[in-house]
């Protein structure tokens, strides 16, 4: 091996180092996981409420579905880093916590206010891929904190919502279109989260 390979590798090695040092510490593998588990059952009671829906009251309750999937993501999710932060964070790991926060922040807040402007306007077909897409740049946003396996399922999650925002309401609105994606997805990034800590403790 010459002097340069030897650099190279060097380098490597310090780059990889300091991603696991920037790694946010307060994201739990398993509240990632269960709020998949969420959008798997918020799935199933569309599936039997309205899987399709047609109408006004159909498209209110849609959004009453999805919407209590997310309360209950968002709580189980922050207030596993709540707890985290508490109990365990150092002045280092407040630092990336505010980051994290920050970083998140901007597309949790679109998301939101686009998804009550279009129900306002009956326009739920475009809630999919708003939600997608929103998800999608927070996990991009937040991409130097968080496993490097992340980064391909948000790419999955950006090319989905652009993809739904195209997509006749039949399609974009059915029961397996969020679970899919939040559900599966979801659970795979509390796999990767619990592996990637415990590459970090090992």
């Amino acid at each position: 091996m010459n002097e340069l390979e030897r650099a190279l590798l060097d380098i490597a090695e310090v780059r990889d180092r300091l991603a696991q040092t920037q790694r946010f510490k307060g994201y739990s593998g398993v509240a990632a996981a269960a709020s998949g588990v969420f959008a798997l059952v918020a799935g199933a009671v569309q599936a039997v409420l309205v899987p399709v829906p047609q109408g006004a009251h159909d498209a209110r309750l849609y959004f009453a579905i999805w919407l209590t999937c997310c309360a209950a993501a968002a709580i189980v999710n922050y207030g596993a880093i709540a707890h985290w932060f508490v109990s365990d964070a150092s002045a280092r790991d407040r630092w990336q916590t505010r980051t994290v926060g920050l970083a998140i922040l901007p597309a949790l807040v679109l998301g939101a206010a686009l998804s009550f402007a279009l129900l306002a306007h009956d326009h739920v077909s475009d809630l999919p891929g708003i939600w997608y897409g929103c998800y999608g740049v927070g996990l991009f946003a937040s991409r130097t904190l968080i496993p490097r396996g992340v980064a391909a399922i948000a790419a999955g999650f950006l090319a989905a919502g652009i993809a739904l925002m195209f997509a006749p309401p039949a399609i974009a609105l059915a029961w397996w279109v969020l679970p899919l994606g939040f559900g599966l997805g979801q659970i795979a990034i509390g796999a990767l989260v619990l592996r990637d800590r415990a590459e970090v403790d090992a």
